[in-house]
């Protein structure tokens, strides 16, 4: 945890030099990312998984539940390589690709987004396959399906997310 917080404090400073903020618009985005993106999405997304995983899919004959710990933990340890690709990958080919108005632009600007959230649902899923009480997890997997439709969807309409994010964290902080 120690070093995925050290990871969102130097990745922030990076996208926060390459979107050019201030030193208060800074800090405004580090809290952000770190209470918001990852503790209060990733609150939401463990009790989901946990509900899901402890009521849901156990098998009948098994007393055991996942506790919310160990799915907060899946979160933790799925958010690294989506923290990776969105805030180091992405903030250094901002200008060389992604913040073109073109559909190859928008291509590979979602792409990464692709990756990003796919590897994300295939850690989620790692983690809850591991249980053995647990049964049917993966369906977890059958969101990638539902990710790369919409990953179609949006390069078809040439809606470029990486460039949405930007816009929705400039408004956030108010730069």
């Amino acid at each position: 945890m120690v070093l995925l917080s050290a990871f969102l404090a130097v990745s922030s400073i990076l996208f926060a030099v390459i979107l050019k903020l201030s030193v208060p618009g800074f800090f405004k985005f580090l809290l952000w990312v770190v209470f918001i993106d990852f503790i209060g999405i990733g609150l939401v997304v463990a009790g989901i998984c946990w509900y899901a995983s402890s009521y849901l899919t156990r098998s009948d004959n098994s007393a055991q539940t996942v506790e919310f710990g160990y799915s907060f933990d899946v979160h933790c340890n799925a958010f690294f390589p989506i923290l990776v690709i969105m805030h180091v990958v992405q903030p250094l080919c901002w200008h060389i690709f992604i913040d073109g108005d073109t559909r190859l632009a928008t291509f590979l600007g979602n792409s990464l987004w692709l990756l990003g959230i796919a590897s994300y649902i295939y850690i989620t899923f790692l983690g809850y396959a591991a249980l053995p009480y647990v049964r049917g997890s993966e369906k977890i997997l059958y969101l990638v399906a539902v990710l790369t439709f919409a990953f179609v969807f949006s390069v078809v309409l040439n809606a470029n997310w990486g460039r949405h994010l930007i816009n929705f964290y400039r408004y956030r902080i108010g730069e």
